[in-house]
Parts: C-alpha cells; structure tokens; sequence
C-alpha cells in the first residue's frame, strides 16, 4: 500500500446550533512529508482532544479507493485529497485486512492499527450536508486511527507495510461494524472487550451492550 496524499488542516470556523466552533477537518494536500508524533501530526489541526488525536488516534488513515463513489454522490463539491479529514490518503487500503494491533512501517514512522472512525456532525459541515453522516456509516469504510510507537516522516510514495501481525484481534471492518450493529454479536463484542489494543473508551462503550452470562 502507498501514500498518495500527505494532509493537514488549519483551524476552520463553523457555526453549529447557533454556537461559533473550530475544526481541523478541513484538510489539505501538502508537497512536503509529515511528522507523526505520539499524540498527533505535527503542524496538523486538533481542536477536540476528547474525540481526536492522543495516544489511540494520533494519525488517520482513509483509502483514495473510496473517492470515486463518494465523487459521484457529492459531485458539486471541490473535491481534493483529506476531503475525510485524513492526514494520509492510501492506496488500496482495505479495512477487512486490517487487524487491530497489527504494526506497519509508514515511512521512518512504525505505527500501530487502533480503531475505526466513528463520523461525527463534523463530516456533514465538511461536506455542507449532515446526511453523509448515515451514509458514510452504512457505505462501510471507515479508514483506522494509528497509535505512533516511533515518530518518523511520512511522504508521498511511501509504503505502508506489515512488521507484525496481531494474534486474536479483530478487523477495523468487524469493529466498525460491531460499533453500529443494532444487535451486537455478544462472541464478537466478546473478543473486543478482550483485545488488548482497543482503547478503555472503546471498550467501556461496547460494553454497555453485553448480556449477563454471554
């Protein structure tokens, strides 16, 4: 898998419900490689530490593969590389074959597949529609959060490739797909909460939904 865009985002100012708001998602192409640091991008936009960046959600990854279809449902907007909000657009990411813990090398960086993306009103105003919001979640490709375990430089070319693939995980797919699961298979959200790689956040949210005994 290759880079094909490295992103990064200025603070943007929204009105939301009647109330002025800040967000990074309004990321762009850089010519130059980005730094990945423990608890976020350097240089990147960050405005709502509880829902975006540190340790589990320091990087994020989208697929360029996904911009046709979306191309095709948005197609009045001015569309570039980051429209998701990602830092890095990636060749032929595919999220079924992405365990959570699984280590890659990402340019000088080594990084660790975390957790999917869960939208947030966010998108919508990126997008100039809150529709997207269901949409993105019933389209099913999320892209994944990265925990940086050595910072390093990311450029455009550069490989996404395995080191060490996690044992007893799951996929960001099977996550995403737990996550918004009206009936939560209680094996699979069992193997959640046993992961070892998911955040106590994560865990403490799905665990709402196990059934006594299961």
């Amino acid at each position: 898998m290759k880079v094909i865009a490295t992103n990064i985002g200025k603070p943007t100012r929204f009105v939301w419900k009647g109330k002025t708001e800040e967000t990074g998602i309004f990321k762009y192409p850089v010519s130059h490689p980005i730094f990945l640091g423990h608890e976020d991008v350097d240089g990147d936009t960050v405005t709502d530490r509880k829902h975006h960046g540190g340790e589990y959600k320091a990087c994020y990854l989208f697929s360029s593969e996904h911009y046709g279809y979306w191309k095709e449902r948005f197609p009045d907007l001015p569309w570039s590389w980051g429209m998701f909000g990602e830092n890095i657009t990636l060749e032929r990411m595919d999220e079924s074959n992405l365990l959570s813990g699984s280590v890659y090398e990402l340019g000088s960086a080594v990084v660790q597949v975390t957790i999917p993306r869960e939208p947030c009103y966010k998108l919508g105003i990126r997008f100039g529609d809150q529709k997207i919001i269901d949409e993105f979640i019933h389209h099913g490709h999320p892209g994944t959060y990265l925990k940086v375990i050595r910072p390093g430089q990311v450029g455009m070319g550069d490989r996404f490739s395995l080191l060490e693939k996690a044992e007893n995980s799951l996929s960001i797919a099977d996550l995403y797909s737990l996550l918004y699961a009206k009936e939560k298979d209680q094996e699979m959200l069992r193997r959640a909460l046993e992961c070892p790689f998911l955040p106590d956040r994560t865990k403490v949210k799905l665990g709402r939904y196990q059934k006594k005994g299961a």
